[in-house]
């Protein structure tokens, strides 16, 4: 069993979870998150002016699976970021597990 994360721009949100379940991994959790390609965006969020909205609206999916359900996203993933017209890609990771319960 393995953790994998993918993070994606908000307006992915509905692909990123067909692409879940097309790899057969039902059980998922996800998280609002702003993301920022860039340190001078991250000064400016230390702003004076707190109210505005300086990164992107993204999303952050994490899912305990196996490492076949994983490999299977991860080409998925492939072929969905072959396909973009924007310079948002869809962004995984593994992390290995040591212990669970």
């Amino acid at each position: 069993m393995k953790l994998v994360i993918v993070t994606a721009v908000e307006e992915f949100q509905k692909e990123v979870l067909k692409l879940f379940k097309n790899a057969n991994i039902e059980n998922l959790s996800s998280s609002d998150i702003d993301g920022y390609k860039n340190s001078s965006s991250l000064l400016m969020a230390s702003s004076w002016f707190p109210g505005e909205k300086l990164g992107n609206e993204s999303r952050l999916f994490f899912s305990f699976a196996s490492e076949e359900n994983i490999d299977a996203l991860f080409n998925l993933i492939k072929e969905f970021n072959k396909n973009l017209e924007t310079n948002n890609p869809l962004k995984a990771i593994v992390v290995p597990i040591e212990k669970f319960i």
